[in-house]
């Protein structure tokens, strides 16, 4: 008989490792930090497959506009209460809740992820390097200049300057930013004029944060401490968009729906039950103030009252995947987890292409302990990693599934997998080899191990053992 095993927690907003989302953000941080955790708020990487749905829908035809192709882009949602934007190589833009909730309306979240494809089609994280190397220079002249003054006799004046030499690299390097800002703004106006959409959000959005510019950097949101704010530039933002024939054009009635969905979904969970059934009262009767209570009611441990509020939006939406992924996940964390079975089902139907979905039916198979049921385990979770093959969730519970099929080999090939998408080498070399040892020589598998190990800083002995099999 297998050993009890301990179902790992989650919710539709996906949260990695804590750990690996860490290093994640610390790697994909490249050109502006990402936002700092204050109090008990804490950042991670969150996954939603319905919400990462709405942002690209909203976002996409920004970035055809300005020329990237929206299958390349990568939209990250960071869960943290901090303001926040910025975009990395890849490209990546990540986005913080606490950024799309303060967003109230579609055209300013959609405004904003224009501003950051406008760094990202601009080149701005490319040549972010060549501000800090500017800044670099002042520092070092303006040091220069201190310990000259100090040998000529005029040590006073070369403190001075020594003392000062941070605070003038600082104004060169919040210079070059700012050059980057403005380019980035104008680039945003452009982009959305050509998608048929209103930049006023952008310049309502910036306008709502106008006071930012009278604080000291260290009482700034982190949105303004990288991006930096001054009336002179909201309004010459005010000016260009103004001019723009759609600059009166309004949110559609379904944009606006989905943004309070995705609204009343982030607060459900990243809320207490408190403050969401405080928010959305029993008297608001929207299908986004019913979407938040479901869950509120579910992490206040409410199960029934939350499927019985599930089950009436699926009746009024029976076509929406995300209502029974929902519905999924409720059940299997309440231990319900034969029951999670068919609503995970639906959802993978409604939907095929979403990976993160059949990761959660492939773990909730695994998960029944009825070894009949693995190798529809297996299918759907090498399914999603056809789709997404980096996603480490998928690689463990593909493990998991292979070792109680009695496949050690592929085992523990997938949890080298695993270890090389979390960046961890060392592991990924260690499983790897050990799956070389079980595998059939010379099939895909065992080679695709052996590519693992050659990728991960293999050592002496390694390269032996692996000249040694072949």
């Amino acid at each position: 008989m297998p050993a009890p095993r301990q179902r790992p927690t989650r919710t539709p907003l996906r949260r990695r490792a804590a750990a690996a989302g860490m290093a994640l953000l610390a790697a994909l941080s490249l050109y502006a930090p990402v936002a700092r955790a204050q109090d008990d708020d804490s950042e991670t990487i969150l996954r939603d497959t319905e919400i990462e749905e709405i942002l690209h829908r909203d976002a996409d035809p920004v970035f055809i506009a300005s020329g990237l192709d929206p299958k390349t882009v990568k939209i990250i949602l960071i869960g943290t209460k901090e303001i926040n934007a910025t975009t990395s190589s890849g490209p990546t833009i990540m986005v913080n809740t606490g950024l799309i909730l303060e967003a109230e309306t579609p055209n300013q979240l959609i405004g904003v992820l224009a501003h950051e494809t406008g760094h990202a089609a601009g080149g701005h994280i490319a040549r972010s390097d060549e501000g800090m190397k500017s800044a670099l220079r002042t520092f070092l002249l303006t040091m220069g200049l201190g310990i000259a003054a100090a040998v000529a006799g005029r040590p006073d004046a070369g403190a001075a300057l020594m003392y000062n030499a941070n605070y003038f690299a600082t104004l060169d390097f919040l210079g070059y930013s700012r050059e980057q800002e403005a380019r980035a703004d104008q680039a945003a106006v452009t982009y959305l004029e050509q998608s048929g959409q209103s930049s006023k959000g952008l310049v309502d959005f910036f306008d709502k944060f106008r006071y930012e510019e009278v604080f000291d950097h260290a009482h700034q949101y982190p949105f303004f401490q990288s991006h930096p704010l001054s009336s002179d530039r909201i309004e010459a933002l005010q000016v260009r968009a103004a001019k723009q024939a759609h600059y009166n054009t309004p949110d559609t009635p379904e944009m606006i729906e989905q943004h309070k969905i995705m609204i009343a979904k982030i607060r459900g969970f990243m809320d207490s039950p408190y403050q969401t059934l405080a928010k959305y009262k029993e008297a608001d009767t929207s299908f986004p103030a019913r979407y938040a209570r479901a869950i509120a009611y579910y992490k206040a441990g409410e199960t029934d009252r939350s499927i019985k509020g599930i089950d009436a939006l699926i009746a009024e939406k029976p076509d929406d995947p995300y209502l029974y992924e929902l519905k999924g996940q409720v059940l299997f964390e309440d231990g319900k987890i034969k029951d999670a079975e068919a609503p995970y089902r639906k959802a993978v139907e409604l939907k095929p292409d979403a990976p993160l979905l059949r990761i959660l039916l492939g773990q909730t198979l695994e998960s029944e302990e009825d070894k009949t049921k693995l190798d529809d385990a297996i299918t759907n979770l090498r399914r999603s990693l056809d789709l997404e093959n980096d996603n480490p969730d998928a690689w463990q519970f593909l493990a998991r599934a292979y070792d109680e099929k009695g496949d050690p080999g592929m085992a523990r090939l997938a949890t080298a997998e695993q270890n090389y998408a979390l960046g961890q080498l060392k592991d990924a070399r260690v499983f790897a080899m050990r799956a070389r040892e079980m595998l059939p020589k010379n099939t895909p598998q065992w080679r695709r191990a052996t590519d693992i190990v050659l990728v991960s800083q293999p050592s002496r002995d390694d390269l032996k053992a692996i000249g040694q099999g072949g």
